[in-house]
């Protein structure tokens, strides 16, 4: 059974009503939305060195994320049941987008666990863990640095990689990507350089089941 079966009704509707709002914040100031990876705007949606959670050959689905982003977190859970689900068919691309105070040391985490590969477990832990550690005023780079300790990275080479430029230059171009792109608000998807705003989790299911189909 699929983690999204094993969601209560509670807390699907929970979901989707995080993932309705996250979606009517992302169109907030928007004057046209971004209808390709170019999108007349001369910014790929995708870059070399864009983290993937997958590697499908059929289709390619694009989040703009922030790991302090409730909505995001909320949306966790479906994107996990998905990424299962089509990960075999489907590239699932994560792009940053840090909104919060802790956000950007979040996203450099993930960067700095991607660099020993585990940048699958490290965006998973960050998701799972929300809780714990947004919306404080302090920073949590201690906080990810247990996680990291928990996941059984190289300490050294970890610290090492979140002081290396080349990591935050690569959320920042996420970040100006982004506003070339006209990606206000997240989660922000995109399947096959089109932006989608499902609703349900049918929604998704729906458009992927057609983009591999193709």
């Amino acid at each position: 059974m699929s983690k999204s079966l094993k969601l209560s009704m509670a807390m699907i509707v929970a979901v989707l009503v995080a993932l309705v709002a996250a979606v009517t914040f992302s169109r907030a100031g928007e004057e046209a939305a971004p209808t390709g990876s170019g999108s007349g705007a001369s910014a790929p949606l995708v870059r070399d060195d864009s983290p993937r959670l997958t590697s499908g050959k059929k289709a390619v689905f694009v989040e703009y994320l922030d790991f302090e982003c409730e909505a995001c977190g909320a949306a966790h859970p479906v994107m996990t049941d998905l990424r299962e689900k089509y990960g075999k068919d489907v590239t699932f691309v994560v792009r940053y987008l840090p909104l919060h105070g802790n956000s950007m040391n979040a996203a450099l985490a993930a960067e700095a666990a991607r660099e020993q590969d585990k940048f699958e477990e490290m965006h998973d832990k960050l998701f799972e863990t929300q809780a714990e550690w947004s919306h404080s005023e302090s920073s949590k780079e201690k906080t990810f640095e247990g996680y990291a300790q928990e996941l059984g990275l190289d300490m050294k080479q970890y610290r090492a990689s979140l002081k290396d430029p080349a990591a935050a230059q690569r959320i920042e171009q996420s970040k100006k990507d982004a506003q070339t792109l006209g990606v206000t608000g997240t989660p922000t998807f995109f399947l096959d350089g089109e932006k989608i705003e499902p609703t349900t989790i049918a929604d998704f299911e729906t458009k992927l089941d057609a983009a591999i189909e193709d």
